[in-house]
């Protein structure tokens, strides 16, 4: 190769890279970061948020909702009932809703079933192996014990993960029965 050829060739590999580097770190107008989400979002993805920053909300609720024409139904369980009016409160105001439906049901207040939740919490939380779900401001599993029965809802990692949730659960003392119906993602 000549050295002419080779000079203009370095010449385009630089002036490429000094034009890509700046399209990477900050975007381009059509591929540029955020722009998947500057969009609007869907009525879903905004109730979804609404939910799970209400400030109450832990290891020991569920939330779950359903979207029909603006009409918003939300299940679940909650310990604390100013979690199931705020939930609702929250959701009442996104635009696109003509309706809320709170169909949460709040847990019966019990020292019983008090004791069973945080033996449960360090049971599955305190193992080495699911610790990782206990991350974060909303934790990935969620622990809803009505009556002395254990339901462990939310999303693990793998069949591994779950089966062992379920193991840990149903080694506390107290508990009557487990309910698995975490999913694996």
């Amino acid at each position: 190769m000549k050295r002419r050829e080779k000079k203009d060739m370095n010449r385009l590999f630089i002036t490429g890279v000094f034009l890509a580097v700046p399209a990477f770190l900050f975007g381009s107008p059509k591929t540029g970061p955020g722009s998947a989400t500057r969009g609007p979002q869907s009525l879903e993805d905004r109730v979804r948020h609404e939910l799970i920053m209400q400030p109450y909300y832990n290891v020991f609720d569920n939330l779950s909702f359903h979207v029909d024409s603006g009409v918003v139904t939300l299940t679940g369980e909650v310990v604390d009932p100013v979690l199931k009016d705020d939930a609702g409160k929250s959701v009442k105001h996104l635009e696109g809703v003509t309706e809320v439906k709170n169909e949460i049901e709040v847990l019966p207040l019990s020292p019983f079933d008090n004791q069973i939740r945080w033996r449960t919490y360090r049971a599955v939380f305190g193992y080495g192996p699911l610790q990782r779900y206990a991350l974060g401001a909303v934790p990935s599993i969620h622990l809803i014990v009505k009556n002395g029965h254990v339901t462990l809802e939310g999303v693990v990692g793998t069949e591994m993960d779950k089966e062992l949730a379920y193991v840990r659960a149903n080694q506390v003392p107290g508990v009557f029965a487990v309910t698995n119906n975490l999913r694996v993602e």
